[in-house]
């Protein structure tokens, strides 16, 4: 075990002001009144260090997050990072606009409330990591390490003032500090929480006493995080909870609001805005080949305007640097689900989106993904697919799969599936891609067991989910359903050549494919028909949290994540391909959406409060190479 003695981290800081001297020497332009800065793109990377321990948890104030850190050595001094979605998640930090993907403005307090605090920044696959030495060491803190554990503590800040108003937009919440300190954020439907390391009076606990604080639950409705239906501010806006270590602001959301979190400093203040239109227009080049963006977009829904903030990233997938691969949660069958961060970790991505459609209860897929040239699972219903390369090509379109199997005596014998969790009447076929065995997905199934291209026997299999087979490793299983099929023509000993074909085929070439849908764009025009892709009526017009993938004007990949218009309900199918037009994709799909919907970037959620997101099959992983 690794111990080290508790330290101020002031001990070897520089100052917060020589940094940003040094920041603005670098030829920068100096912020701007709103807090966005412009930086040349050209500063140089932060000197080359080594690394010398590294983890996966913090532990603050007693209370332990699962967020990546590390430290390393440059020059005489011990650097402290912490992964930037992390760090502004566990510390309250907002990420400012920013160019070069070395250096990271935030607004956390500070000299000026309209200066931001440039923090040097720096890659380690997959990780983005702040330097957040000074800034720590600003609000007082101590760290020790323990192993994989960093953990740190701060003294408890003193909650002098509270006070709330109305505002044009909604209602605003101050809380008057007497220092720098840390908060998080929890939102769920109709409920958000902002945990303050504070301590607030006896008196002004009992004036805002939590008795009425609802509990956060997670709706796994498509349309999860509000209804069509507006309703007004409740007069009783917030309640304050002590925990010893924290105080929570329990705050009542209405629908389609959310929290908006910053701090001020002369006198040193946190601001919680309830708003519908709260988030805050930012881009940041995380790192090179990866945008994030944060933006207001406005599309013309009927008679009206609708506005949607919108989280998404932009993908140089040309890059040598970067790849893209479907991720699965089990990487030894098909069967499971998980949170989408989980999976994004197992994996190692920098970033990930949720994928395509599954059934939430046998835990199976529902359509394309082909992974490495392998198929996990086939396409369905012809419907909306992206197929990719490791060069750059990339290819939106509608899917079908076409396979067979011929017998040495000609008969030719369609494959309805492969790998599928869609059961219909016909032949499928399971590969060790599904894992070792396959347990029936219906009554009465008739097995044939295929090794070296021949069949090596037959068995009947009873009721669905009772006994399970196992797949050949050298070869493949095939199942008849409803007796679609004459066993005899593949009787034990016969030959079998099989053929695949997807159409079109252009996506023969293609390593990687994903499908869900519907097709939103095609070359520029919107093609939406999920009638035509068997989707039912009532996806059809559903409002929802959708997700979406597309590709742009420049060629690179756009992963998109929406939920609620401002004050209001999610996005229609038709209006989600409005939204993907006026991002500038050329090409796009519709993903699996509702409470599926789920933006990851540095191993962390960026589009919406964990407790709101469910789990999911796959999805698609972004890779960075060194």
């Amino acid at each position: 075990m690794t111990k080290l003695p508790w330290y101020p981290l002031s001990l070897f800081s520089i100052s917060l002001t020589t940094t940003l001297l040094v920041y603005l020497s670098l030829g920068n332009s100096p912020p701007t009144e709103t807090g966005k800065v412009t930086l040349a793109p050209a500063i140089a990377p932060v000197e080359a260090s080594n690394s010398i321990r590294q983890g996966q948890e913090i532990t603050l104030n007693g209370k332990t997050y699962k967020i990546p850190w590390t430290q390393w050595q440059q020059g005489d001094k011990i650097r402290t990072g912490i992964s930037d979605i992390g760090a502004m998640n566990l510390l309250g930090l907002e990420l400012l606009s920013t160019q070069d993907p070395n250096l990271q403005p935030v607004r956390w307090f500070g000299s000026q409330s309209n200066q931001p605090l440039p923090i040097l920044a720096r890659y380690i696959a997959p990780y983005r990591y702040l330097d957040i030495t000074e800034l720590i060491g600003l609000a007082g803190g101590q760290l020790q390490v323990n192993n994989n554990t960093l953990t740190l503590n701060f003294p408890l800040a003193q909650i002098n003032h509270i006070r709330q108003g109305n505002q044009t937009w909604g209602k605003r919440i101050v809380l008057e500090v007497d220092r720098p300190t840390v908060w998080q954020i929890s939102e769920a439907k109709g409920h958000g929480v902002v945990m303050i390391s504070g301590k607030a009076s006896k008196t002004k606990l009992s004036d805002y006493d939590a008795s009425f604080s609802p509990k956060p639950s997670l709706d796994t409705d498509e349309d999860d995080l509000g209804s069509p239906v507006s309703q007004p501010l409740d007069s009783s806006l917030f309640s304050l909870e002590d925990t010893g270590t924290l105080t929570k602001v329990h705050v009542n959301l209405p629908t389609a609001h959310g929290l908006n979190v910053f701090s001020l400093s002369n006198p040193n203040r946190i601001v919680i805005d309830v708003r519908a239109d709260g988030m805050v227009p930012k881009e940041i080049v995380w790192t090179p080949g990866i945008i994030w963006r944060q933006q207001l977009v406005t599309i013309n829904s009927g008679r009206k305007q609708e506005t949607f903030p919108i989280n998404w990233l932009e993908i140089d997938q040309r890059s040598p640097r970067i790849s893209l691969k479907p991720i699965t949660t089990n990487v030894n069958g098909q069967t499971g689900t998980a949170p989408l961060v989980t999976t994004a970790q197992k994996w190692q991505a920098a970033a990930a989106i949720n994928g395509g459609f599954f059934n939430r209860n046998n835990q199976l897929p529902l359509g394309a993904i082909r992974q490495d040239q392998n198929w996990l699972s086939s396409p369905i219903l012809g419907r909306g697919a992206i197929g990719w390369d490791d060069k750059g090509q990339v290819y939106i379109n509608r899917l079908a799969l076409r396979e067979t199997v011929t017998t040495a005596s000609g008969n030719t014998i369609p494959i309805a599936f492969v790998n599928s969790g869609y059961i219909q009447a016909g032949v499928s076929r399971y590969t060790s891609e599904w894992g070792q065995r396959y347990t029936p997905l219906s009554d009465n199934e008739t097995l044939i067991f295929v090794e070296n291209n021949r069949v090596t026997y037959q068995q009947k299999a009873g009721k669905a989910g009772t006994q399970s087979y196992p797949i050949p490793n050298n070869g493949y299983l095939l199942t008849i359903r409803k007796n679609a099929v004459s066993s005899s023509l593949m009787s034990p000993g016969t030959t079998l050549a099989l053929q695949s074909n997807t159409i079109p085929t252009e996506f023969n070439q293609l390593s990687h494919v994903l499908g869900a849908g519907p097709l939103l764009i095609s070359n520029r025009r919107i093609v939406l028909n999920a009638a035509s892709e068997n989707f039912s009526k009532g996806f059809q017009t559903q409002k929802a949290s959708r997700s979406a993938i597309g590709l742009s004007k420049r060629g690179t990949i756009m992963l998109v994540a929406v939920h609620t218009r401002v004050g209001g309900s999610g996005a229609s199918l038709d209006e989600m391909a409005q939204i993907m037009q006026r991002l500038g994709a050329t090409d796009a799909l519709n993903l699996d959406g509702g409470s599926s919907t789920g933006l990851v970037l540095g191993g962390k959620l960026i589009d919406r409060s964990p407790v709101t997101a469910a789990r999911v099959h796959n999805g698609i992983g972004v890779f960075v190479n060194p």
